[in-house]
């Protein structure tokens, strides 16, 4: 039985195709290893979304590919979206490289790892196995799914490419247009990973507000985020990259209404200028965000604001900066990412005149990101007295207080996993991870809460 080390690099999307690549490879006689010297074979499913992602990724296939001379792999699969980028370039930029499977093939990689294998007990090693099929051709339905997160939590992808054409973005080249998976996959998964102890489902996919734009029988994200509360087991649903434009009353109505879904929402607006925003082929303005804003605070007062914003676009002046800047500041958000612009080749944002120096591009955004932790810092300090519902994360080794209690990490309805910050809450018992519980804020940080442990759900219920 061969041995198979996997890699899994970039977003939450990447997550759940390294997830079925796994399942399939087991349920094909491949056994999965975290020991990458041991291994027959080794996986790495990339990023290539913007130049640092590139980067890292590269470096990997480097650092994997020396486990070809110094451990037992004697093949090496790229997958993702640099493969699916650079598959005619790999070959000769990156030699270690025996299989290249592009983002449309993902349900391919058996096939492409048992060749690999073959090839290289053959006659023929040099030969490189490149399975790059059409992205519309790519299958959406029911995905069996080997579980790689703590388990707790988990992504559930709605759909997969995107049609928004964002002129800084080259998803729709990595992943081709927008399309929704059928409800009665998704709701199948669903339960499955509520059978499996997931307890947050989180819903992810380039917009999850173009969920079934391409049905014809008038499902949309609201009908499923109904379908998916009725779930047993499932005890918080989370939405992230909302766009804008699309946030419609409805949806919002039930985000309010449903219990299951936490009142938190990702919105990525990228920019407050409206001429920065026209270049950059966004569908909102200005006008729109602030409308929507306020339509969602006074519907859903506690509702927690994300979004994400790019410094030093092309032709970003110190106005349009300013006016991002005051945005930022008269809106408040809970919580807020900065990334500087990276020009992408074969973008049209790539292609114009005016980019902006990289010192200019961090600066802005270093400038952002003060403006930003003196806001949280104020809204988390609102909620030291107050009462929370909190998921265990896991206990911090080594720490605990005078007294002998255990200190844990733990995230409130306000945190997502990975991207947002924590509560550290102590207790004198033992818990678990996937804990709910009930805690006391006692203090606060600019992005972290400190608390005591009430009582575990369990003893409440």
């Amino acid at each position: 039985m061969k041995k198979v080390s996997f890699v899994s690099l970039g977003c939450d999307k990447n997550t759940v195709d390294s997830e079925v690549m796994l399942s399939l490879l087991t349920d094909h006689g491949y056994t999965i290893t975290k020991n990458d010297e041991e291994a027959d074979a080794i996986v790495i499913n990339t990023c290539a979304f913007i130049a640092d992602a590139q980067e890292e990724s590269i470096n990997t296939i480097i650092e994997m590919g020396e486990y070809k001379e110094t451990g037992a792999c004697k093949a090496l699969v790229v997958t993702g979206c640099l493969a699916q980028r650079f598959a005619d370039q790999i070959p000769s930029e990156l030699p270690e490289v025996d299989a290249i499977v592009g983002t449309g093939s993902y349900e391919k990689i058996v096939e492409a790892l048992d060749q690999a294998l073959a090839k290289s007990a053959g006659e023929d090693p040099e030969q490189k196995i490149i399975i790059r099929d059409p992205l519309e051709e790519r299958p959406l339905g029911y995905q069996k799914r080997t579980i790689i997160t703590p388990g707790y939590f988990e992504y559930l992808k709605l759909g997969v490419g995107c049609d928004n054409r964002c002129t800084y973005c080259i998803i729709p080249f990595l992943r081709g247009g927008y399309r929704s998976r059928p409800r009665e996959a998704l709701l199948r998964e669903a339960r499955e990973l509520a059978d499996q102890g997931v307890k947050e489902l989180i819903l992810v996919a380039q917009d999850i507000t173009k969920y079934g734009t391409d049905f014809s029988d008038g499902y949309r994200l609201p009908q499923l985020l109904k379908d998916l509360c009725g779930i047993e087991g499932i005890e918080w649903i989370r939405l992230l990259y909302c766009y804008p434009e699309d946030v419609s009353d409805e949806l919002i109505e039930t985000i309010a209404e449903e219990q299951k879904i936490v009142k938190y929402i990702d919105i990525p607006i990228q920019h407050a200028s409206d001429t920065v925003l026209r270049r950059m082929a966004r569908k909102h303005n200005h006008q729109t965000l602030t409308d929507l804003l306020e339509r969602l605070r006074t519907r859903i007062p506690e509702i927690c604001i994300r979004t994400t914003l790019i410094t030093g676009f092309p032709g970003e002046t110190e106005e349009e900066f300013e006016e991002l800047y005051d945005f930022v500041r008269e809106s408040r958000f809970d919580r807020l990412g900065v990334f500087c612009y990276s020009q992408e080749d074969g973008t049209a944002a790539a292609r114009m005149k005016d980019q902006v120096d990289d010192k200019i591009k961090e600066e802005r955004k270093d400038r952002l990101m003060e403006l930003q932790r003196s806001i949280s810092e104020e809204k988390s300090a609102l909620f030291v007295g107050r009462e929370m519902r909190a998921l265990i994360e896991g206990r911090i080794p080594g720490e605990e207080t005078e007294d002998g209690s255990y200190i844990y990490s733990a995230r409130t309805y306000r945190d997502a996993p990975d991207i947002d910050g924590f509560v550290f809450v102590t207790t004198d018992r033992e818990l678990r991870s996937g804990d709910f519980v009930k805690v006391l804020i006692t203090g606060s940080y600019e992005y972290d809460l400190i608390g005591e442990v009430l009582s575990v759900e369990e003893e409440i219920l």
